[in-house]
């Protein structure tokens, strides 16, 4: 085990540094460049000025020395000003510029400074992470079971009506997307003119306007029942169908196997051998599949946050893609890289304590 971790973990860092350089390259491109000095600068600056800006903020040289100083491995620009003052990466970050380190790169944990929030990276994805980490915990809660009940009673009798029925219901999860099934959600229950919400409030069953609250900015405050439900539903009904269908045909492949058929040769009740015998050796292959769904959820909230204005991590992205910010893109790149590869980790040494026959191999 000792060397499969110290295998993985050498892979894990050579991805990193793949996907980080490539994250690097395609944000520093020329015409991001330009569009980043007349941002900050002037907007009516000709070319000669963007390219005299470039060289004196430390964008005029090689891509690969850059990246080197943004990771940290290489020690950051130095320059000077019009005035003559000393100017650099590390100098301009440090509260004391006589004292300036060396190195000053994500190793380090300097992230950059983010032009859109005007604030450290760091800040500005800590805060992103931390909603969308609420959002992560609750429709894990409310779609792993049910999607493991979903394909656990789907595929205790393959063929039956129960099956088919369950089965339809995963697909059209899995097949309807986000932004579809969010604005039903939205115009059935969170509108006031539209959907249950006018006939409930005409009946008086409910107090305000509508059922649920049709936005999600209040919960950056303080999460309650009725400004969460919609967006949690919303990413668990996409999520929950696909491990449904995982689960259905991990337990229907059990449940042919030579060992069930023993077991209910010798008396031992339906139930019994579904929970003592079969129900466990059905999760293996779901347990991957729930443990892909955090990457997932950590960059596929996308749509569900902009679209129910909840700042969180997929909020923060869109800003940083919509707004040119190249710090914060390639802080929530290393973010997003370092999820990835620790629950694909994860994913791998759980398997392995959960399949005997690996263990043995």
């Amino acid at each position: 085990m000792a060397r499969f971790l110290a295998r993985r973990l050498v892979t894990m860092v050579l991805t990193a540094l793949c996907l980080t350089l490539g994250v690097f390259v395609l944000t520093n491109l020329q015409p991001n460049l330009v569009k980043l000095a007349k941002t900050e600068a002037s907007a009516r600056m000709t070319d000669a000025e963007v390219e005299t800006w470039l060289a004196r903020n430390g964008y005029a040289r090689p891509a690969l020395v850059r990246y080197g100083e943004w990771l940290g491995v290489l020690p950051g620009w130095t320059g000077a000003d019009p005035d003559g003052r000393p100017r650099g990466r590390c100098i301009d970050r440090a509260p004391d510029p006589a004292a300036a380190p060396r190195f000053c790169g994500v190793l380090q944990g300097n992230w950059g400074f983010s032009t859109v929030f005007k604030s450290g990276v760091i800040d500005a994805i800590g805060r992103g992470l931390g909603a969308t980490g609420w959002l992560m915990l609750w429709v894990m809660i409310v779609m792993v079971p049910s999607a493991l009940v979903l394909g656990v009673l789907a595929g205790m009798r393959e063929g039956s009506a129960t099956d088919r029925s369950l089965s339809t219901v995963a697909i059209v999860t899995t097949a309807t997307p986000e932004y579809v099934s969010g604005v039903v959600l939205i115009v059935a229950l969170a509108s006031s003119t539209a959907g249950l919400s006018p006939l409930l409030a005409e009946w008086g069953l409910i107090s305000g306007r509508t059922l649920f609250l049709g936005t999600a900015t209040s919960a950056m405050e303080k999460i309650t029942f009725w400004n969460f439900t919609l967006p949690v539903t919303t990413i668990a009904l996409y999520g929950m169908g696909y491990i449904a269908r995982m689960t259905r045909a991990s337990m229907t492949e059990v449940m042919r196997e030579q060992y069930i058929r023993t077991a209910r040769l010798k008396g031992v009740s339906f139930r019994q051998v579904v929970m003592r015998h079969a129900l466990r050796n059905a999760l293996i292959a779901p347990f991957t599949v729930i443990m892909l769904q955090f990457p997932w959820l950590l960059n596929g909230v996308v749509i569900v946050e902009t679209l129910f204005n909840y700042k969180g991590f997929g909020w923060t992205l869109v800003q940083a893609a919509g707004n040119n910010d190249i710090e914060l893109l390639l802080g929530c790149s290393v973010v997003a890289v370092v999820v990835v590869l620790v629950t694909q980790l994860i994913s791998d040494v759980g398997y392995v304590y959960l399949n005997p026959r690996i263990r043995v191999s």
